[in-house]
């Protein structure tokens, strides 16, 4: 089992989650978050003054899948985050050791 997180802009989030459902993903989790990369932020102006936004708000997303899943929800979370701009995200992949379902006590791949 692993576990996809990518951090996307945030109005992209609909396009991931109909993406990711369309291939059969049934559940994910989001966050909202702050960060940067090679952005390093931006300068915005507020009543006149200009000022620096170190963190850019981003989305996360968590989806826990099979291994056999992994290479198809990467390239499905890639190809709808993609805009072609700086800022687009990342996505990175962990391993899962072990998985319950609360309800039913289903572990590890039964429980996804």
């Amino acid at each position: 089992m692993k576990m996809v997180m990518a951090i996307i802009k945030p109005f992209k989030l609909d396009d991931v989650r109909e993406a990711l459902t369309g291939i059969g993903i049934e559940g994910l989790t989001v966050s909202e978050v702050k960060g940067y990369g090679r952005q390093k932020g931006q300068t915005e102006i507020y009543r006149g003054a200009e000022y620096s936004v170190n963190f850019l708000p981003k989305v996360k997303i968590e989806v826990a899948v099979s291994d056999d899943a992994v290479g198809q929800v990467v390239e499905t979370i890639q190809n709808s985050a993609n805009t072609g701009r700086i800022g687009d995200g990342k996505i990175f992949v962990l391993d899962v050791g072990h998985a319950v379902r609360i309800r039913t006590g289903e572990t590890n791949a039964e429980a996804l």
